[in-house]
């Protein structure tokens, strides 16, 4: 490499999908994740989901070596802190109680998604380092308060910090794929008093009136994505007051991914009435969004999490990402794993005040995950591996 330059785009579109994509190939296994592909960022911003008026501005970088793409990050300029999953408003709170400007910032980011993939695409770590070199030099000379990278994966976060970055720990529940044949091999592993429950809480699902189906690819017909979008709605008024994605959204995840997705719809009296949304990688089920117009007894747990264990065992993958938050999640075989995120803080009062901050709390989310993981499902000597 003779040559290495940064630049910001302020559009997907800016970029090939062919050379983006060629990024994501080059990491293996690790970058076949659909929320860095070119199409599913390019839906965000087609769909006016992220663009004028969201807070969410396209300002994504590429890295050029001799002129040919060698890596690239999706990168934001947000003028606030929604749809990140992982929480700096105490930090924007203090800054601008002190006198300062907070917002906006740089967010490194697969918008509206807590799932862990790479950020720094790229396989060459000189490259990786370039990458977020050019994030604080971003910052710095159009005046944000910092640069962010939510979600990284543990190597992002371990190279970052050697870059000046501050590391960040917080956890997540997922399911561990520990080579079952099915479903009843899975329970097996558990405490009979788990096992008992959870058999009790599908039964009484699978019987609120009608059928479950999963559906992948050209099995999923324009309707169905009218009702999700129902349930969408419903879920999105009641959670934050106004959801995150447009109509245009799931029509455009239709036509460019919906192989990529795989949708549990509960069905009665031949009409969708729940529905969850799952997108498919090549290592992970990733749960993403959920909602219904009907009320049935545990069809949320039957529909987020335990179809999505059926349907990873059956194809073989490794785990399941159910999203952020929700303790609930341990009972049904979910365990608390860490999650990464790095900082960097223009200002060096407010850098120094975080840096004290993430000591304290990374420390204590370590304990957390520990003991939370003591009163997980699995008979001793059972845990997921």
């Amino acid at each position: 490499m003779t040559r290495l330059e940064v630049a910001a785009l302020s559009g997907i579109s800016g970029i090939s999908a062919d050379e983006w994509d060629r990024c994501a190939h080059a990491l293996g296994a690790e970058g076949d994740n659909p929320f860095i592909r070119h199409r599913f960022l390019a839906a965000l911003e087609d769909s006016g989901s992220v663009g004028q008026g969201t807070g969410w501005h396209p300002a994504h970088l590429v890295a050029r070596a001799d002129g040919a793409v060698a890596g690239v990050a999706p990168c934001y300029v947000k003028t606030h802190s929604q749809g990140e999953y992982i929480f700096d408003h105490a930090w924007a709170d203090a800054y601008e109680r002190a006198g300062g400007q907070y917002y906006p910032k740089l967010q490194c980011a697969a918008p509206f998604t807590p799932a862990t993939g790479p950020r720094l695409i790229a396989a060459d770590p000189q490259v990786r380092l370039a990458l977020l070199g050019a994030m604080m030099q971003l910052a710095r000379q159009n005046g944000l308060s910092g640069a962010h990278v939510t979600f990284c994966t543990q190597a992002e976060a371990d190279l970052g910090e050697t870059a000046g970055f501050l590391p960040r720990v917080t956890h997540q529940y997922h399911w561990l794929n520990d080579g079952y044949r099915d479903f009843d091999d899975f329970l097996s592993r558990l405490s009979s008093r788990k096992r008992k429950a959870i058999r009790k809480e599908r039964a009484q699902a699978q019987a609120f009136g009608g059928t479950i189906r999963a559906l992948r690819g050209d099995q999923i017909l324009p309707a169905h994505w009218d009702a999700f979008w129902a349930f969408y709605q419903d879920t999105g008024s009641r959670k934050w007051g106004r959801p995150y994605l447009t109509r245009d959204f799931f029509d455009r995840l239709h036509r460019t991914m919906r192989d990529d997705c795989l949708l549990v719809l509960a069905e009665r009296g031949g009409r969708p009435v729940a529905g969850a949304l799952n997108l498919i990688g090549g290592q992970a089920l990733y749960g993403r969004y959920w909602g219904c117009v009907e009320d049935h007894r545990f069809l949320h747990f039957e529909l987020c999490y335990h179809q999505a264990i059926d349907w990873a065992i059956a194809h073989g993958l490794s785990r399941v990402e159910a999203g952020a938050q929700g303790d609930h999640k341990l009972a049904r075989g979910y365990l608390p794993v860490p999650v990464h995120s790095l900082h960097w803080l223009a200002d060096p009062g407010l850098n120094g005040a975080v840096a004290q901050y993430l000591e304290q709390e990374r420390r204590a989310v370590g304990e957390e995950i520990e003991m939370v993981a003591d009163w997980g499902p699995f008979r001793r000597g059972q845990g997921a591996s």
